[in-house]
Parts: C-alpha cells; sequence; structure tokens
C-alpha cells in the first residue's frame, strides 16, 4: 500500500494550524474543482487527493492517528528500510480489518466526493484501511449514497458554416425525438450538455454531453477563432493594385490590393473570423494569403511587350 503524504497534498507543514488547512485547502479546491476542468481527469483525481486530505487534517481524531503513522513510516524509510515493507497491518482501521474495508469485510463510506463525479469511491484504499473503522469519530459512517445516473457521449460531426453560424441536430433517444442546438463558435472537441438526458440513476439522471468534431473545410483553415485562406490574384492587379472579390463566411466582401504585391502576402481582414463561443459578437480575423497567378498562353505581341519590360528593368 502506498503512503500518502496529506500534509503534502496541501501545501501545508506539518505543524499547520486548522485556520491554515483550511486556507490551503480552499484555495486549491477552487483551482481543481470539476466545474472549473470539466473533462479534465487529472485534475478530477488531485480534487479527490485535497478532499481526502482534507477529510484526515480537519478531523483531530484522524490527524492524530495520522500523525502517528508518518512518525513511524519517516522512522522506517530513515533506516534504509523500502517503504513496501512497512508493516501496515497494526494501523488498520478497528479490530483486524483487511487492507481494502473495515471488519468483516463490510466496506464503510464516508462523504462520497465521488458522487460529483458520477460515481466510484471517493477515498483511496490508504484512507480506508486507516479510518475504516472510524464511524464514530468526526465524519459519521454511512452507506454509500444514492448514485447519480452515467453520463453518455455522442460525437457529432459539423461544417465549418455550421460551426459559424450555429446548428441543430434531431437525436433519436429510445422512443424520444430530441433536437439539440449547437451554439455558434463550438470547434472540434466543444461539448454541448444535454442536462438529465443521459443514464437515470437513484440521484437522478446523468448528462448527455454531444461531443464536436468541425469537419475540414475545402476553402478555410481554422486557428482558434481565426479563419485563413488563399486567394488568386493576376499578374496586373498584383502590379498595380487594385481589388479583388473575397468570399467569406458571412458573404463576399472586396479586397483592396496593393500596388506591388508579392506572392505569398498576407491580408488581415479584421472581425472576419470565427464567432467567440463566450461572446459570440465577437470575431476572429480573416487572414488572406496572396498567389499571383502569372499569364499563360501569350500572344507574340504579349510576348513582344513584355520582352521590352524586362530590357527596360535591366
Amino acid at each position: 500500500m502506498e503512503y500518502k503524504d496529506y500534509y503534502k497534498i496541501l501545501g501545508v507543514e506539518r505543524t499547520a494550524t486548522q485556520a491554515e488547512i483550511k486556507k490551503a485547502y480552499r484555495k486549491l479546491a477552487r483551482k481543481y474543482h470539476p466545474d472549473v476542468n470539466p473533462g479534465d481527469k487529472s485534475s478530477e483525481q488531485r480534487f479527490k487527493e485535497i478532499n481526502e486530505a482534507q477529510e484526515v487534517l480537519t478531523d483531530p481524531e484522524k490527524r492524530r492517528k495520522y500523525d502517528q503513522l508518518g512518525s513511524q513510516y519517516q522512522q522506517w524509510q530513515q533506516s534504509g528500510q523500502p517503504g513496501s515493507d512497512f508493516d501496515w497491518s497494526q494501523w488498520y482501521g478497528a479490530g483486524k480489518a483487511s487492507p481494502y474495508g473495515a471488519p468483516g469485510g463490510g466496506r464503510v463510506e464516508y462523504r462520497d466526493i465521488g458522487d460529483m463525479f458520477g460515481g466510484g469511491g471517493g477515498f483511496s484504499d490508504f484512507f480506508e484501511s486507516l479510518f475504516g473503522g472510524m464511524g464514530g469519530a468526526g465524519t459519521r459512517a454511512r452507506a454509500r449514497a444514492p448514485q447519480r445516473g452515467q453520463d453518455y457521449e455522442q460525437p457529432v460531426d459539423i461544417t465549418l458554416e455550421e460551426a459559424f453560424g450555429g446548428a441543430a441536430r434531431l437525436l433519436h433517444l429510445g422512443d424520444r425525438r430530441l433536437e439539440v442546438k449547437i451554439p455558434a463558435g463550438v470547434k472540434t472537441g466543444s461539448k454541448v450538455r444535454m442536462a438529465g438526458e443521459g443514464a437515470p440513476g437513484g440521484a437522478g439522471s446523468g448528462d448527455l454531453f454531444l461531443k464536436i468534431n468541425v469537419l475540414p473545410h475545402h476553402t478555410f483553415e481554422r486557428k482558434g477563432n481565426d479563419l485563413y485562406r488563399d486567394v488568386d490574384v493576376d499578374l496586373y492587379t498584383a502590379i498595380l493594385g487594385g481589388e479583388v472579390r473575397v468570399a467569406t463566411l458571412s458573404g463576399n466582401i472586396s479586397l483592396r490590393i496593393p500596388p506591388e504585391t508579392q506572392s505569398g502576402r498576407t491580408i488581415r481582414l479584421q472581425g472576419q473570423g470565427m464567432p467567440s463561443l463566450q461572446n459570440p459578437q465577437q470575431r476572429g480575423d480573416l487572414y488572406v494569403k496572396v498567389r499571383v497567378k502569372l499569364p499563360t498562353k501569350l500572344s507574340e505581341q504579349e510576348k513582344t511587350l513584355f520582352k521590352q519590360l524586362a530590357q527596360l528593368r535591366q
């Protein structure tokens, strides 16, 4: 069994007061809360560790027992012994408890922080082994609370045009038909949540998440909320300057080409990119890369004029 350093998890000294422990816990809990980091498994695991640490260090009886264990465990390591050989049996919750639960094999659960993640045990085997029999101290032991239903995830493909203006999808859930609105500004990896449309459970149904995949576009490349595209410009417009029509996702616009524009030059069109998911009124930019197209099938007269131009340039 792996020893857990609860003081290190909360980032406090072993002599920390209750006020210092609670302050450290609140700061870390805000940072790693699943509502702040949706879908981030590492933050979810960190949040569980933080809750487990404060469960022990804010309970005087649990902290006393944990500190006694920590002192002996440190002495064991300092003597050069491997941590895996440490005798944990004397520290099991009460009586002759197994390493994975309370006496007699019946697992005792505490305040189940796993409920907010849609199921799963809240505390580690380390915690359960040490405190599984301490139902009368601090936190009251209880049977596992009813679990929330499982969340479902469904991939959905949309076009770039649908991501630009928003879209709708009609889903069939058993004998029900559900119309889902996909907001403007979504990108590949975005999730649209349909509350209560997941699996049923004793503590309420789970949610349905549509995982968005924006299909590649034949003209535009998307980077964040900015768009990129190429536009062909004839040689004469590139040299003398002029205007060309450029298609955007919101319609055609006129793009001014400065005189002597080199092939490969990029011109920025502010506010012609994708809408922001958080604020659709704000849009990214469109970057247009000029590709100068050389004339072909020249007449003899055109060739003569180009030769004259070449001689003038020399």
